[in-house]
């Protein structure tokens, strides 16, 4: 098989196509986050903190500048992204239909033969 046609092959495939649209969703979302934090949420966490700054937060150390509110700010994103996906995800198994439950196991072989040697026996 050509690589071309290997290659056209992996690329239509279902898996690869989800695992693009997931990266693609991903980013977006997480641009939404980001925005939701940056704007929305450390605006107020800053308020109730006495006007606090997480993004000039900053330790100054000879010539080099340790930024630690970077640091708190991408901790906060992270925890608001991974709760805002464990809800998303919880809900959709929900709407999940449960499995099918399964047909019981029938006896054990040994079973079986035992009980055909009782029938013939019995005959």
């Amino acid at each position: 098989m050509g690589l071309v046609q290997e290659f056209k092959d992996f690329a239509v495939k279902g898996n690869a196509l989800d695992l693009a649209v997931g990266v693609i969703i991903g980013g977006a979302f997480g641009k939404i986050v980001g925005s939701l934090v940056t704007d929305i949420i450390m605006p107020v966490v800053g308020l109730f903190l006495g006007g606090v700054n997480f993004a000039g937060l900053g330790v100054k150390v000879n010539d080099a500048v340790i930024k630690y509110g970077s640091f708190i700010q991408a901790v906060i994103d992270f925890v608001i992204i991974a709760v805002v996906l464990f809800v998303i995800i919880r809900a959709a198994n929900k709407l999940k239909k449960p499995p099918a439950p399964a047909a019981p196991a029938g006896p054990p072989e040994d079973i079986v033969l035992l009980r055909e040697i009782r029938d013939a026996l019995k005959r």
